[in-house]
């Protein structure tokens, strides 16, 4: 099956969710590798695998899966001189104890499910080989009963250990060692054990520095008392790492002799897991068996859409007997794109042996491919428009289509001018019908539905709609074209009706009226609020501020500054204080920090009468005029003064 229409109808997804039902990592391998098969009998085969695994988990829930972790990599070590390590082979342990568990549920599932019980029988429990490693391994460590030799050798070992930390402990409790030791505590450095002694007492204690702490105050002796005896100790040690690597290479030889029962017993594992996925996969869906057919006809009943779940509308579609092109129609978001996706959908998962959600009576074509196009498809990296990447796939489609393929096509001839749109549509549809496949097509052009309406082989179909509550049905109708109700949908949202009247004769080229399709009640206004209410205040605001500009012309025209009046100067944000009388074009000088600007009266409101900020008669150089020119301009007037020069500031 190509992988172009796996990925359009997302088959990717339902092993994705397949595989949430697993419990090893071989299991969800099987679920990956899932992939639709063209042969009925396999088909059949797998479908009743999983009906089986159904029948079971329906009587009993939990079935004894091994998780199999880390079994790949210890039985990739098998016949490479490599010796297994204590915890594998309680890895094989527990697959083997797991197995013969398997083969005891199984026993009794033969009369509600032979295939799947049967398969159990291909396992092998290996007692021999289970009591061996059951004897020898404990713990995740090599028992002493494994061999009478390693008792022996550990027995030797404790008695030694006793006897070391006995003459220690002797010498801690000594009062002729107190004043040489650090503290008490019997450790070991090397495998040897030793005392704590501080640095500055070692050459008074007999024996031989193995280490010292990381002060430097403690250094820690072997004494010379317990060193014969430490000696023998790690002889036996060595003899006890030798008989450990011995049993270990005789259980991984022994292992190694059943490499191929052990094989078996995985892969029948990992394949129950897999099995039981599918089942417990089928019941989340609340999915069924169905027939399958090699002469391309589906009556399909009771369709969910796997992904959606239960609150998918069931859907019916029989396509393949009197006609083997359906044509559906309708309007946006009503439940087209969803319908061919189910189509194509269950019929991959019938293929992959899987139940899909449809009532047990439906029947399905076993399809050598499914071609598809569905969705925008728009490849920005490749410069592609949406109608050139449909074109692409749509030639595709035309140049494999067959005897034995299912073609589904979305929005067909959209993207283009409608009229060629059409045509092309039309001359697709019949290439497809002339090479003998199965097509499915949704469109809105109402030129195919007539043609489908004429056409033998052709049956048109739609997508219900309820114009009272203008809602979308989702439901299929096989058999009646479909209306997109565009215009009865716009009236009822509030739409004014002689604009759709004028819509109507544009496009039908005659007069309708729409009075009867108005009624009380009937009319939803959906208008945008938010819109409407947002523009009331933007024309609000616009007409506040040409009034307000307006009154600001005109309170300037009759303002006549003074000096001394306090301004708010428009285009610099702040005030000033009027210095210079207006002059013949309106403009006047305006103190601002000191400092003389020529403003024009346009820039200028009045912001504080003179006569509010001084009294009558007030002397304005005191502000206006530096304390240094109003010395120079009162001796001036006295009387001249030579060289002496007044500088204003602009």
């Amino acid at each position: 099956m190509n992988s172009t229409a796996i990925k359009i109808l997302e088959f990717d997804k339902i092993k994705e969710l397949l595989k949430t039902y697993t419990v090893s990592n071989l299991g969800k391998d099987l679920a990956d590798k899932l992939e639709p098969s063209l042969n009925t009998d396999t088909i059949l085969s797998w479908m009743n695998e999983t009906t089986e695994a159904c029948a079971i988990l329906q009587r009993s829930g939990s079935v004894p899966i091994h998780s199999l972790n880390g079994i790949e990599s210890i039985v990739g070590k098998l016949g490479k001189n490599m010796t297994l390590l204590p915890e594998e082979f309680e890895v094989i342990l527990g697959l083997l104890q797991e197995v013969g568990k398997l083969k005891r549920f199984m026993e009794d599932k033969s009369a509600i499910a032979p295939i799947v019980s049967s398969f159990a029988l291909s396992a092998y429990e290996l007692e021999e080989l289970s009591e061996e490693i059951e004897r020898c391994i404990q713990n995740g460590a090599v028992a002493d009963k494994a061999s009478s030799e390693l008792s022996r050798v550990r027995k030797k070992i404790i008695i030694l250990e006793d006897r070391i930390k006995g003459k220690l402990e002797s010498i801690l409790r000594s009062p002729a060692y107190a004043r040489y030791l650090q503290d008490g505590i019997i450790s070991t450095r090397n495998g040897r054990y030793v005392i704590p002694v501080k640095r500055e007492y070692r050459k008074n204690v007999d024996g031989e520095v193995m280490d010292s702490s990381v002060s430097g105050s403690t250094v820690f002796i072997e004494p010379s008392e317990v060193r014969k005896l430490q000696d023998e100790l790690n002889h036996c040690r060595i003899e006890e790492e030798k008989e450990v690597y011995r049993i270990l290479s005789m259980l991984t030889n022994l292992v190694e002799s059943y490499k191929k029962e052990i094989t078996t017993n995985i892969q029948v594992m990992s394949y129950y897991d897999f099995l039981f996925a599918k089942g417990r996969f089928s019941r989340s869906l609340e999915a069924n068996p169905v027939s399958v057919n090699t002469c391309s006809r589906l009556d399909i009943r009771g369709a969910r859409h796997p992904l959606i779940g239960k609150s998918a509308v069931p859907l019916d579609v029989s396509i393949g007997d009197s006609y083997r092109t359906l044509v559906i129609t309708g309007p946006n978001t009503g439940g087209k794109t969803v319908a061919l996706k189910t189509i194509g959908l269950l019929t991959l998962m019938v293929q992959s042996g899987l139940h899909v959600p449809a009532d047990p009576g439906s029947e399905f074509a076993v399809f050598t491919d499914i071609l598809a196009d569905i969705g925008d498809g728009q490849s920005i990296e490749q410069s592609l428009s949406t109608f050139s990447s449909h074109i692409r796939n749509i030639i595709s489609i035309v140049e494999c289509a067959g005897g034995n393929t299912l073609v589904i096509l979305d929005e067909l001839g959209a993207g283009t001018d409608p009229g060629e749109g059409m045509g092309l549509a039309i001359a697709i549809l019949e290439e497809a019908y002339r090479k003998g496949a199965v097509t499915i097509a949704t469109t809105h052009y109402s030129e195919i539905k007539h043609y489908a309406y004429e056409k033998d082989g052709f049956e048109n179909g739609c997508m219900e709609f309820d114009l009272d509550t203008l809602q979308p049905l989702y439901r299929l109708k096989i058999g009646e074209p479909g209306e997109s109700n565009a215009f009865l949908i716009a009236l009822r949202l509030g739409m004014k009706r002689d604009i759709i009247e004028r819509a109507h004769e544009i496009t039908y080229k005659e007069r309708k009226a729409y009075d009867e399709f108005i009624s009380p009640g009937r009319i939803t206004q959906v208008k945008n609020t938010e819109m409407v209410q947002k523009h009331a205040e933007q024309t609000n605001k616009s007409v506040k501020l040409k009034e307000d500009k307006k009154n600001y012309e005109k309170t300037s025209r009759q303002t006549s500054f003074k000096i001394g009046d306090c301004v708010y100067i428009s285009t610099m944000d702040r005030t000033g204080i009027v210095c210079e009388q207006e002059d013949g074009k309106g403009n006047l000088g305006v103190m601002v920090m000191h400092k003389k600007f020529i403003i024009n009266r346009k820039r200028l409101s009045l912001y504080i009468d003179s006569k509010e900020l001084y009294p009558e008669d007030y002397d304005f150089d005191v502000i206006l005029e530096s304390k240094d020119n109003r010395k120079k301009r009162k001796a001036m007037g006295k009387r001249h003064m030579e060289g002496m020069t007044i500088e204003i500031k602009e």
